[in-house]
């Protein structure tokens, strides 16, 4: 790792790597400018749906439809910033890029909330009637801002954390680094949901997102101020070719008869790969194609003459590797959506509710949520001091990913129906003109962050043992990936659910939202049912040549 080059494509500018570089003088870079981006991005993410209904004029189920696109798109640019440093520019040059990108978004927040002529007129007694709606020039500021902080925002989501490791060669040390990494995460987000969401409920909204420009520009700025110490790794193209010359490879080859003689399949120059896969895998045995070997596929050193002709027979288990996981994937994604619902419905619950703790003091609508982000964050510190040496003394063994996974679907489906319960609740006071503690709200938001607790972990843990090698730095960004596909699915439902039924009207006291959430509580259970199938399916590559029952798929 000490002769990693720092002439990497996109940071060639950057200084040469020599043997004092990187180690625990880059930690309190990383650190710090963690703390400071993610204070930023929650800053203005965790009340911004306050600040579309309050400022712009946007009806309330409008209002989480535009939250829900963005928290999709910030969980959707981590996938992309992490295979452009992985495959092009480096984790440096993303980082850098993505925070001044944030920072054009904020300062464009600013503006909206300075500016008269960038947002509408307020309302007039309160009534929608009298509301002016934003204009084509409003919506467009508006919408740029959003779109540029989201960018940012998921831009050095992972790439910090992943920079950050490749300072370290030592496994403990880098275990001690993610651990501060996430708990920097977690503080700093219920830092933002909390005392900056009181400044833009208390004092201004420009003072807010102010303050959000300043945190900011420190991590910026503490980030490239730290460049001489860094350790830069080279950027070694994109996994993703090689999975693409599979696919066409097997085209290609798809009249081709399939030889039960392994010495027909290219293994690598040299045939390196072969002490490890003696024969290629049975399943999905089509795919072998790809790595047949035929007349003028391989010059005489060795090596592939026609890459789009020839494959390794490791890259061919590559694909099938994520073939086989994509099902248990895909069962994660209705896990999310649900959660992403109930989220954006109990900000509108938030609003009509009784907020006051006490006679002095209301709780801000943004930071409602921030309950489930701390006992997610507790129950992590619980399951990882007690509960899991707790259980690997009972059964001999620390749960596996999958076991943690199945649980969270199980709180999750409960977390739907408690929500489901309390809205019922809610929705016969309020006919009685009584209103509702704001307290009532809390234990379906425990609920889902214990369950985040069991399956934000597992999923983690699962793709990163499961992922082929060469696609390790991206195995992690899966579950933001699917996170990102669930909060845009949860668009879609609710506006499904708004076309074809009168359970969401704008004002919520009209219509029964107790339903949407039996609906997500059917789909929740439909759902753990496929998970549970795709579960009891799935094999470890190794279980084709070796019966392995303690591996980590391997169903019991």
């Amino acid at each position: 790792m000490d002769r990693i080059s720092s002439s990497a494509e996109g940071e060639a500018q950057l200084p040469t790597c020599n043997r004092r570089q990187g180690g625990w003088i880059t930690f309190p870079f990383f650190i710090a400018t963690m703390g400071s981006l993610m204070l930023a991005g929650g800053g203005w993410m965790s009340n911004l749906v306050v600040y579309l209904i309050d400022k712009f004029n946007i009806k309330s189920i409008d209002a989480t439809q535009i939250i829900n696109v963005i928290n999709g798109s910030t969980s959707l640019f981590p996938v992309v910033g992490a295979i452009l440093a992985d495959s092009f520019l480096g984790c440096y040059t993303v980082i850098w890029i993505s925070a001044f990108v944030s920072l054009l978004g904020i300062i464009l927040l600013v503006l909206t909330a300075t500016v008269d002529s960038m947002k509408p007129q307020p309302c007039h007694l309160n009534a929608s009637s009298f509301c002016t709606p934003p204009s084509t020039l409003q919506y467009a500021v508006l919408y740029t801002a959003l779109t540029l902080g989201c960018i940012g925002a998921g831009g050095t989501r992972f790439t910090l954390g992943t920079m950050g490791a490749d300072q370290f060669t030592e496994p403990r040390e880098q275990g001690v680094y993610f651990n501060w990494y996430f708990f920097t995460m977690y503080t700093s987000a219920v830092t933002a949901s909390t005392a900056i969401v009181l400044v833009e409920d208390s004092v201004s909204w420009a003072w807010g997102f102010g303050i959000c420009v300043v945190a900011n520009i420190l991590g910026l700025a503490l980030f490239l101020v730290g460049s001489p110490f860094y350790r830069y790794v080279k950027p070694e193209g994109s996994p993703f070719t090689a999975l693409a010359r599979v696919i066409v490879a097997t085209i290609r080859k798809w009249k081709g008869p399939l030889s039960p003689n392994s010495d027909d399949y290219y293994y690598g120059p040299g045939g390196e790969f072969k002490t490890e896969l003696a024969t290629p895998a049975e399943s999905l045995r089509f795919l072998n194609r790809a790595a047949l070997r035929s007349e003028g596929d391989i010059n005489p050193d060795g090596s592939i003459a026609k890459i789009w002709n020839l494959c390794t027979i490791q890259e061919v288990e590559d694909l099938k590797s994520l073939i086989r996981i994509f099902p248990l994937w895909s069962s994660s994604i209705f896990l999310s959506t649900p959660i992403g619902i109930q989220l954006s419905l109990t900000t509108l619950q938030a609003l009509i509710v009784d907020r006051h703790l006490g006679p002095h003091f209301q709780v801000p609508v943004g930071s409602v949520l921030v309950v489930a982000l701390i006992s997610t964050s507790i129950c992590l510190s619980f399951f990882d001091k007690f509960l899991w040496p707790t259980w690997k003394k009972l059964i001999g063994r620390p749960p596996k990913p999958l076991q943690r996974i199945g649980v969270g679907h199980v709180l999750n489906i409960s977390a739907m129906a408690i929500s489901a319960m309390v809205e019922a609740k809610r929705l016969k006071m309020a006919k009685s003109h009584q209103n509702m503690s704001v307290l009532w709200l809390m234990p379906q938001l425990v609920m889902v962050g214990v369950g985040e607790a069991f399956h934000f972990p597992g999923q983690v843990g699962f793709y990163y043992q499961e992922f082929p090698t060469s696609l390790k730095t991206i195995s992690t960004a899966m579950v933001s990936l699917l996170i990102a596909v669930a909060f845009y699915l949860s668009t879609a439902l609710i506006h499904s659910v708004r076309k074809t039924t009168g359970w969401l009207p704008d004002n919520i006291n009209n219509g029964r939202l107790d339903y949407v959430y039996w609906m997500l509580v059917v789909i929740g259970v439909l759902n753990f049912g496929y998970y549970i199938l795709c579960a009891r399916l799935y094999k470890h590559p190794r279980a084709e040549t070796q019966e392995d029952d303690n591996s980590v798929g391997s169903p019991k």
